[in-house]
């Protein structure tokens, strides 16, 4: 019997499969866990999904979301978030969302995959953690200066 279920929302959008970077490190930290996995077309898509996958069981989700350059990108982005942040607020659970912008490294696609991988691998160790540990888990990392998809920024003192 599994212990929890966590769902995995990736997109077809995506121009790197941020699911299959997601699933690994969530069927490591979190055995016993049912990991539930579906990919929707777009980042509008998302929240949907995620309301979706949370009524219908999950305890947790992660959403793994790609921003292409254009404005219109950055307006769904806009909406996206929003309708996450509804989803979250509407079933009391616990979703992390993971974006990457596509001009974050223009014209680099390695470091743009270097970029997504780091943020994926890091938001489902903290997904797991908060699992695991409970909603208090990242207390002792507060101010620390931690980044996804980056080198940790620091602390200052």
């Amino acid at each position: 019997m599994a212990r929890g279920c966590v769902a995995v929302i990736d997109t077809t959008f995506a121009r790197v499969n941020m699911g299959d970077i997601a699933l690994p490190v969530l069927e490591k930290r979190l055995p016993g866990y049912e990991i539930r996995r579906i990919t929707v077309p777009g980042i509008k898509d998302l929240p949907g999904a995620a309301k979706r996958m949370l009524d219908s069981g999950c305890d947790a989700a992660i959403t793994l979301g790609w921003v292409g350059m254009r404005e219109a990108d950055k307006l769904s982005y806009l909406a996206m978030s929003i309708g996450l942040i509804m989803v979250e607020i509407l079933t009391g659970k616990i979703l992390l969302d993971v974006t990457v912008h596509e001009d974050e490294a223009p014209g680099d696609p390695e470091r743009l995959r270097e970029i997504t991988v780091d943020r994926v691998v890091k938001h489902a160790e903290n997904l797991a953690l908060m699992l695991r540990r409970g909603p208090d888990a990242l207390v002792k990392y507060a101010g620390k200066g931690l980044r996804q998809g980056y080198e940790h920024a620091g602390e200052l003192k």
